[in-house]
């Protein structure tokens, strides 16, 4: 076999049913979509049909590396998991992005990603040791944390053991149960809860040996690689992560394998118990379920809630929203402490928080009612339920951020995604972000004018960041969809990419066809700035295609619950004023604003328009998917009459 620049050659394969395990070639699929996302639908497509179920044996667990990963100095060895979840209403294709160091050991060993079907007699855990792969009995494991179970691997096999498992939640089919790796690293989407219907606890890579990859072009690359390293700042005091505080907590920055400089991404160490990541939304989500009605919790509360739901093994994005929901059923006096058996009184406490994770992990009580997702739990409640939570989840039953009355862009994404897709709402709202603490703190370059050159070179149009108007949004969601799922291919860190903003330059922009030429050193393939847009434009509808092929029904599927439509924003956690750029420059607040029903419509019709779809039914064509190089995928469509 020829050599393949930037992949290891193979995907794994591994039935738990009956313990076969196979092979296929990687070059079958990162031809036509590159790895991660684009490989992990196609893997997808060809063997988990829409009549599968998320806990059906027949479902699939696909963990997928890019092409990047095991080359420094890029941010490019995240990893994802895909697969159909259970957290959604149908059941659908779905995803998670994780970090640290699993993903680039998998890919070390010799695998560029595995397909996991079946499902074992009793609780496994996979060992994967080059090309030696066994499944092994994981009876001792069952029941432990996922934490618990990590550390109690590593003890048996190696701390360079890295591993991949699930806790409690996971075990117990809770629909949004995590999967939790080394550093930390969690992956979302109730994907957790697949690997427990498997019967699977965990699945553990070593390598044997630990070098980089060969690139195509070691010079090339090399150069990038040191422009890369002078480009991507941290601990520049206007960004607003700051490498050394979180919250006001002392963090050690702690990077991912292959990083370029860090992020906020750091190692906690609590004055009792064990350190470990504490970041972002995760160290914070009790706080913000809470709101400004209650005392703010402490980094120790922060953390040690964010360590409970890492070892039982469930979704912070989705307990924060659980939390904010029970806030307000208590409230209105629909919930209280004797109807579920949670401490909801003593809301903002340890006891509390502690208490609903334990219980729902466990499926014990009222527990076992949010086990099975927030709709659920709301139509278990009945009428009061159900209203005291619209517009507060995404279709996977997360907090939702970036929202569509503020951003009027993320209205697209929230209404055509699986789940609520941080990659493709962070490109829209951090700029906003970066904006106004520029024009707080009187200092950087994230003026008015910055972003609407930004808008320009990166959406396609000055419009994109005018929130006055819904011109420019649809062009701009179709760039920042091709653009992003290949970023979700490659697979490159959102924290780092695109890299639309370069300090040293003249006019401080980035450089957009960046990833088609580290793509090219790493690899050889020969693709421009616009032949890297169509690749993206190719994975984007293939993704489209898998969730149409599931009953997404186009146009009437493309929409957001109507609560955005008729309630008046107030208030948004990142930026409580609702402040956003206008028209020419002009600084206007979005508050008070919903989701104009008939400008959506219309932004609608003129996206698949630019998307070369049918506008009135929002569906692909045939032409459109043959042009794509996509005429197998259309086959199959139009035999299930899902074409036009």
């Amino acid at each position: 076999m020829a050599e393949q620049h930037g992949y290891a050659g193979k995907i794994l394969q591994v039935d738990l049913s009956t313990g076969v395990i196979s092979h296929l070639p990687t070059s079958a699929y990162s031809d036509r979509f590159l790895g991660g996302r684009g490989m992990a639908a196609k893997l997808y497509w060809d063997s988990v049909g829409p009549e599968v179920q998320a806990f059906d044996p027949e479902n699939r667990l696909i963990l997928v590396t890019g092409p990047l990963a095991g080359f420094r100095g890029l941010a490019g060895s995240r990893w994802q998991v895909c697969g159909k979840t259970p957290a959604t209403t149908p059941q659908h294709f779905s995803y998670c992005n994780l970090g640290g160091s699993w993903g680039v050991e998998l890919k070390f060993a010799g695998y560029d990603g595995m397909v996991i079907s079946g499902k074992a007699d009793n609780p496994v855990y996979i060992l994967i040791q080059d090309d030696s792969v066994e499944i092994r009995d994981a009876s001792h494991l069952w029941g432990q944390g996922a934490i618990q179970a990590r550390n109690s691997l590593k003890t048996e096999l190696g701390q360079s053991a890295r591993v991949l498992t699930i806790g409690p939640a996971g075990e117990n089919r809770v629909v949004f149960a995590n999967l939790l790796a080394d550093e930390d690293s969690s992956g979302s989407s109730g994907l957790g809860a697949v690997c427990g219907s498997k019967n699977l606890k965990a699945v553990v890579v070593r390598a044997s040996q630990r070098k980089e990859l060969q690139p195509f072009d070691p010079e090339g690359l090399k150069e990038i690689v040191k422009d890369l390293r002078c480009w991507v700042k941290v601990d520049v005091p206007w960004q607003p992560w700051s490498t050394k505080t979180f919250s006001g907590a002392e963090v050690k920055r702690r990077l991912c394998w292959g990083c370029i400089n860090g992020c906020m991404r750091g190692r906690y160490t609590p004055q009792e118990g064990q350190p470990g990541k504490f970041m972002c939304e995760s160290s914070n989500f009790y706080r913000m379920a809470l709101g400004r009605d209650y005392e703010r919790p402490t980094n120790e509360l922060n953390y040690r809630a964010n360590k409970w739901c890492d070892d039982y093994g469930m979704d912070t994005f989705v307990i924060q929203a659980v939390v904010s929901w029970l806030i307000r059923c208590h409230k209105a006096g629909v919930l209280d402490d004797s109807n579920t058996g949670l401490p909801l009184s003593k809301m903002g406490s340890e006891e509390f928080i502690e208490t609903l994770v334990r219980k729902t992990a466990q499926r014990e009580g009222f527990g076992d009612i949010l086990a099975n997702g927030l709709d659920q739990a709301a139509e278990y409640i009945g009428k009061e339920g159900r209203e005291l939570l619209e517009g507060q989840i995404s279709r996977a039953g997360e907090a939702m951020w970036y929202e569509p009355r503020l951003y009027i862009t993320t209205s697209l994404f929230y209404a055509m995604e699986p789940r609520r897709s941080m990659h493709l709402l962070h490109e829209i709202a951090e700029p906003i972000g970066m904006w106004l603490l520029c024009g707080i703190m009187k200092q950087g370059f994230y003026s008015t004018d910055f972003i609407r050159s930004m808008g320009k070179r990166f959406h396609g149009s000055e419009l994109a960041f005018d929130f006055s108007t819904y011109e420019g949004k649809a062009l701009s969601a179709k760039r920042v969809q091709d653009r992003q799922y290949v970023k979700e291919s490659l697979i490159l860190c959102d924290v780092v990419w695109p890299l639309s903003e370069i300090e040293e330059s003249e006019d401080h922009l980035g450089d957009p066809a960046l990833e088609s030429k580290i793509l090219k050193a790493v690899t050889g393939k020969p693709v421009d700035e616009e032949g890297l847009q169509r690749l993206g434009e190719r994975i984007w509808n293939l993704q489209r295609a898998v969730l149409v092929r599931e009953s997404h029904k186009g146009r009437e599927s493309d929409t957001l619950p109507d609560f955005f439509f008729t309630n008046p924003l107030l208030y948004a956690p990142e930026n409580p004023r609702c402040t956003m750029p206008g028209k020419d420059g002009e600084v206007i607040s979005r508050k008070g604003e919903v989701v104009d029903r008939q400008k959506f419509e219309e932004m609608k019709e003129e996206y698949y328009q630019i998307r070369g779809w049918d506008v009135a039914a929002g569906l692909q064509t045939r032409d459109k998917l043959q042009e794509l190089e996509l005429g197998d995928i259309a086959a199959d469509l139009e035999q299930r009459g899902l074409l036009l």
